[in-house]
């Protein structure tokens, strides 16, 4: 990771909402399965989402994206919609 991204200075306007939304959920640690069920999506779409959220900031992994994400957590839930939608995933 580049020292930017760990100071907050990475650009999450390139990503879609849904994409945000995966990223804001990746640091809860949980599955991806269990990000799917939350979501009301398929696991595959679930690490479609993800792959394109790793390529479009220039990450090397899925466990960077979910460092990024909760190094971001404030600029992640600043730009979440206004339906108030998830912040964390729910337990089963």
């Amino acid at each position: 990771m580049t020292g930017a991204s760990v100071h907050g200075a990475m650009d999450f306007s390139v990503l879609t909402d849904r994409e945000r939304e995966v990223l804001r959920l990746l640091s809860s640690g949980e599955t991806n399965r269990r990000l799917a069920r939350h979501l009301g999506i398929t696991e595959r779409t679930v690490r479609a989402h993800t792959a394109s959220i790793v390529r479009k900031l220039c990450l090397r992994s899925r466990f960077e994206a979910a460092l990024v994400s909760a190094l971001n957590a404030e600029e992640l839930a600043d730009e979440e919609p206004a339906n108030g939608a998830v912040s964390a995933v729910a337990a089963d």
